[in-house]
């Protein structure tokens, strides 16, 4: 483990940018511009996200959804991100909404209607899917807030809603620092961890992800890498170590593979610059 200290970040980002112009939609260009200077999107661009989104303020699962799914609506919310839009209306709705659902024991479920055609980390009920759930609601609400801190100074909005979060993901972690629930739950629950200065537990979660950074996929690494360094956690071994595994695992196009078809490897390359910027 201690040699991923020295370990440096081999990626080619001019591959990688280059890859997303070629191949990526008007957001996903977007997305690219915003991550590589800042600027502002064009006109319309946030308005491509924000289609879709229920009245409720959360987003359906499916384009032609109407029951707003939590798992959905946090995906929209790294779209969001990606464009300097969490503090904008529709991100704010959608918060809004987040809040409002979470469960009293400080979980998230989806709608049981959302069962019939649910992939297994939104299955509602289901104990794995609910810590990832709760893992990766928290982990914007964090983003959010601390978004909201640093653009306007406020105090935090959800900060009831980030603690009992926090205590149920703390409840389930087994004394060896893992978790009964998916690989990503580990990510996006350390973040919020440590945002909600569960320090130990949550360096003990990134102990075990760093074990297991050999054998991710190039989706999850990307995803592992974006989550830490947008929760503030420093430039520590492990962030350095899912960067130095980005560049061993890179395309001779600068594209990283997704873990569902080649539909959305741009999106997994801009996780990855993301990660890496």
């Amino acid at each position: 483990m201690g040699d991923r200290g020295n370990v440096t970040a081999v990626v080619d980002m001019d591959a990688a940018i280059g890859y997303v112009v070629a191949h990526g939609d008007p957001v996903e260009r977007a997305r690219l511009s915003y991550l590589r200077t800042g600027s502002s999107p064009a006109p319309g661009t946030v308005e491509r996200i924000e289609h879709g989104q229920t009245p409720e303020g959360g987003w359906p699962a499916g384009t032609d959804g109407t029951v707003p799914s939590v798992d959905a609506t946090c995906f929209r919310l790294a779209e969001l991100d990606d464009l300097g839009g969490l503090h904008g209306r529709a991100a704010a709705r959608a918060l809004s909404w987040l809040a409002g659902v979470q469960r009293g024991d400080g979980t998230w479920q989806e709608d049981a209607s959302l069962a019939p055609e649910a992939p297994p980390w939104a299955m509602p009920g289901d104990p794995e899917a609910t810590l990832y759930l709760t893992a990766v609601a928290g982990f914007w609400m964090t983003v959010a807030e601390i978004d909201s801190q640093a653009r306007r100074g406020q105090p935090a909005r959800f900060a009831s809603h980030l603690a009992a979060a926090a205590r149920f993901v703390v409840a389930h972690l087994r004394p060896d620092g893992t978790w009964p629930s998916f690989l990503a739950t580990g990510w996006h629950a350390a973040g919020l961890l440590h945002a909600q200065e569960f320090f130990y537990e949550s360096a003990r979660m990134q102990i075990v992800l760093g074990d297991r950074l050999d054998d991710m996929s190039p989706a999850h690494v990307a995803n592992l890498a974006a989550a830490l360094r947008r929760v503030d956690l420093g430039d520590d071994w492990l962030l350095r170590a899912a960067r130095k595994r980005l560049g061993e695992t890179q395309r001779t196009d600068g594209g990283w593979d997704s873990d569902e078809g080649p539909v959305f490897d741009v999106n997994t390359t801009l996780t990855a610059i993301r990660a890496c910027r």
